[in-house]
């Protein structure tokens, strides 16, 4: 199924554009509506639909699994994600003011790894579930000492309302 895209957002990188550009081309040839892409990637038609309108980067695996579904090379796409993630500005599409700065800085930082020799690729995500934060349990603790404290509270002015209307 063919969608009629939105325009791509003005000001848009280029590598961001072709990227966006060829991600369309690529969910166009699967036939798919954002629903069934949805259904078929795990990524949800909201998803997908910023993904497809640039205003958010997808993750690497949406990529990686739109290219399963299109029976493409997963590999020509992700270095493509590389490049269009280093300069996607901030906050998406229509991102803060301040994302041009961040951008330019970031590719300073680059240009000069880049010079001195180094290259450096993004960290992986690390996959499967997620260890819970240390901050939980306080948080779990603290909520039920406070509920606790506001029951006690409570049964001593029932109580001491009953002793006053008595």
């Amino acid at each position: 199924m063919s969608a009629a895209w939105r325009p791509l957002p003005e000001g848009l990188p280029p590598e961001v554009r072709h990227f966006v550009e060829q991600l369309r081309l690529l969910k166009d040839r699967t036939g798919l509506s954002l629903v069934a892409l949805g259904k078929e990637t795990a990524y949800s038609k909201s998803s997908w639909q910023r993904y497809l309108n640039a205003q958010q980067p997808p993750p690497r695996q949406a990529v990686a699994a739109l290219c399963r579904v299109a029976k493409e090379d997963s590999e020509r796409f992700c270095a493509r994600w590389e490049l269009a993630v280093r300069v996607w500005p901030r906050g998406g599409a229509g991102g803060a003011d301040s994302a041009p700065r961040v951008v330019a800085s970031k590719a300073s930082k680059a240009s000069k790894a880049g010079e001195a020799g180094e290259h450096r690729r993004p960290r992986a995500r690390k996959s499967g579930p997620r260890r819970p934060s240390r901050a939980r349990p306080t948080w779990t603790w603290r909520s039920i000492a406070g509920i606790t404290a506001f029951l006690i509270l409570m049964a001593l002015l029932e109580g001491l309302l009953r002793n006053l209307m008595a």
